[in-house]
């Protein structure tokens, strides 16, 4: 995938990690992550072991669920970034109904969301700068790293317009 974008998603109290492929105007959410919500699981290896067993189950059923996952290298938590199935919203919803939760309509509701608010930032980029203004701030990033961290942005993308 080109032009990728990392970022970081809140669902309740989870963290989830998605790319966005600016090419196909997609984006893609860590599995892992979103097992973790629906088997309501703090502990990552806990919640890669439930995906794992899930899988297999899934390869044994037939099921092209997992044949639409990719490997997509994202950031974990010791900062470092490895290959994790990801997978684009449509896939995400099938692999919602395979795991009974009752975190599985409040979830579906927040991709609704997220997929709104991008239509959104896309018809007025303004508020993804506002998005991401409050997002920092929520992550404890003062005034000042903000304004730094957008002016690298704008002077990284004019070097690269021009």
């Amino acid at each position: 995938m080109k032009d990728k974008r990392n970022s970081l998603a809140i669902f309740e109290h989870f963290r989830i990690r998605r790319q966005y492929d600016e090419k196909t105007e997609t984006w893609f959410f860590s599995v892992i992550d979103i097992v973790a919500v629906l088997i309501e699981q703090k502990d990552f290896k806990k919640a890669k072991s439930y995906w794992t067993t899930l899988k297999n189950r899934l390869k044994q059923e037939g099921s092209q669920l997992v044949t639409n996952c990719d490997q997509l290298k994202m950031q974990s938590a010791d900062g470092k970034y490895y290959k994790t199935d990801a997978a684009g919203v449509e896939t995400i919803l099938r692999l919602i109904q395979s795991i009974p939760s009752k975190k599985a309509e409040p979830i579906k509701l927040w991709l609704a969301k997220v997929g709104y608010e991008r239509m959104q930032e896309m018809t007025d980029p303004e508020k993804a700068l506002n998005r991401s203004r409050d997002y920092w701030q929520k992550m404890g990033r003062n005034t000042k790293w903000i304004q730094q961290r957008m002016m690298g942005q704008e002077v990284k993308n004019g070097a690269i317009y021009r």
